[in-house]
C-alpha cells in the first residue's frame, strides 16, 4: 500500500520534570519544575505508527482520519500546510515507513548528503534568573555559576544565561550590575573555551545592551538574544557599534512574536541568528528559511523551550541547514518517553541512526495519558 490512509490518531500529555526549578526571565515569573509534553501518535492502514510533539484538538484530529499519507507529507515537499499541526508525527511516520532517520529525509529534500555519525552542537538553556532571593551580587552570581558547572559536568560546553534583571525584578542599575556579575562568574566556572550566550527576553534597550556588552567584553560572548523587541534602526545601530568596538558577539532574535520584518533585518546583515520556534514555525518552513539564511550567511538556531522533545527534534534540521548553530537543550526527564538514543557529550548531541526521530514511548504510560487528558480516534 503505497499511499495508505490514516486510520487512528491518539493524543495525550505526558508530564516531565527538570533537575531543578526554572526561575524567571526578564518578563515572566518562575517557570517551574514540571513540563507539559503533548504528543500525538498516528497510525496508517499498514499498522505503521509515528509520534511526536503536537498540540491538537479532537475536532482537528477528526479531519485527518481517512486522509491519505501522500496528501499530508512527501519527501519532496515536506508537510502540506493543512497538516502543519501534525508535522512532527508525520515526519516520524515517514521515517518509520522508509526506515530512515528524519535527518536523512530533510537532507535529501535540501539536496545535501549526510556524513555519519551526526553530532550537533547544543547549549544548556537552564540558567534562568534563580537568584532573586539572594541579597548580594556575589551570592547570586555564585548560584548561577554553580548551575552552569552542573551543566558542564553533564556534558554541556555552551550555556545560555537569562539576563535583564533590571527590566522587572530588580531596580534597573542593580539588575544590570547583577547581570554582569553573573556573566563573569559563569565564564569563570566553565572556562575560556565554552560558548556563553545571553538572552534578555526584550528586557534591555539599546544603551543598556551596549553597557552590558562593554562591561563583559573580555567574556567573549557568543550571542546576545532578544536585547529588545526587533527594531531595524536600533539593530543597525547595535550591529555597527559591535563592529566598531571590535566585539565578536552575534545578534540573535525571533523565538517569540517576531517582527514580520525580521528576515529583512537578517538579509540586511543586522541580525546574525534567527530563532523561529521549531514547533510553531515548523520543520517544513524551516527547510525553506534555513536555505535562505544560508545564502545570506545568517545562522539558524530554532527555539523550542518547554516541551522536552525539541531537544531531539530540532537537531535533525542541522543535516539540511549549513548554518545551523545549536540545539537548545532543556534538560527534562519525562516518564513514558525514552530519549536515551540521544547521548550528550562535550557539547554535542549524537543523533540516532534509527528510523524517524529514534524515540520510543512506554505504551502503558502513554495510554494512561490518553485516557486521563487526551483522546483516541476512531
Amino acid at each position: 500500500m503505497n499511499n495508505p490512509p490514516i486510520t487512528a490518531i491518539e493524543w495525550g500529555t505526558l508530564v516531565g520534570q527538570r533537575p531543578r526549578q526554572a526561575g524567571c526571565n526578564s518578563r515572566l515569573a518562575v517557570h517551574g519544575l514540571n513540563v507539559q509534553v503533548p504528543l500525538a501518535r498516528i497510525t496508517t492502514a499498514e499498522g505503521i505508527t509515528g509520534f511526536g510533539p503536537c498540540r491538537l484538538t479532537q475536532r482537528e484530529a477528526n479531519t485527518f482520519l481517512g486522509a491519505h499519507l501522500n496528501d499530508l507529507i512527501s519527501p519532496e515537499r515536506g508537510v502540506a500546510t493543512p497538516a502543519a499541526s501534525l508535522e512532527c508525527p508525520l515526519w516520524d511516520l515517514l521515517g518509520q515507513r522508509t526506515g530512515r532517520p528524519v535527518y536523512q529525509l530533510l537532507a535529501q529534500q535540501a539536496g545535501k548528503s549526510v556524513t555519519k555519525p551526526v553530532r550537533v552542537p547544543c547549549y544548556d538553556t537552564s540558567l534562568y534568573i534563580d537568584d532573586l532571593h539572594l541579597t548580594t551580587d556575589e551570592a547570586g552570581a555564585a548560584l548561577i555559576a554553580s548551575e552552569a558547572r552542573f551543566g558542564y559536568e553533564h556534558g554541556h560546553r555552551s550555556f545560555k544565561i537569562k539576563v535583564g534583571r533590571g527590566a522587572r525584578h530588580m531596580p534597573l542599575q542593580e539588575g544590570n550590575r547583577r547581570d554582569v556579575a553573573v556573566i563573569r562568574a559563569v565564564r569563570d566556572a566553565v572556562g575560556a573555551d565554552a560558548e556563553i550566550l545571553i538572552d534578555a527576553n526584550n528586557g534591555y534597550n539599546l544603551n543598556i545592551a551596549k553597557q552590558i556588552l562593554t562591561e563583559t567584553a573580555d567574556c567573549n560572548l557568543f550571542w546576545l538574544e532578544e536585547a529588545f523587541h526587533e527594531d531595524g534602526v536600533l539593530y543597525e545601530d547595535l550591529h555597527a557599534w559591535i563592529e566598531r568596538e571590535g566585539l565578536s558577539v552575534l545578534i540573535a532574535d525571533g523565538e517569540g512574536q517576531a517582527s514580520p520584518l525580521l528576515l529583512d533585518f537578517a538579509r540586511d546583515g543586522v541580525v546574525d541568528v534567527i530563532q523561529y520556534d521549531i514547533f510553531s514555525y515548523g520543520m517544513t518552513n524551516w527547510l525553506e528559511t534555513g536555505a535562505q539564511l544560508d545564502a545570506w550567511n545568517v545562522r539558524s538556531a530554532p527555539h523550542h523551550y518547554g516541551r522536552h522533545v525539541g531537544n531531539y527534534v530540532s537537531g535533525h534540521l542541522a543535516a539540511a541547514v549549513d548554518g545551523f548553530a545549536f540545539v537548545e537543550w532543556d534538560e527534562v526527564s519525562t516518564p513514558g518517553l525514552d530519549g536515551s538514543a540521544y547521548p550528550l557529550a562535550e557539547g554535542q548531541v549524537l543523533l540516532p541512526d534509527a528510523p524517524g526521530f529514534g524515540l520510543t514511548l512506554e505504551e502503558d504510560r502513554f495510554q494512561q495519558a490518553v485516557a486521563a487528558n487526551g483522546f483516541a480516534l476512531p
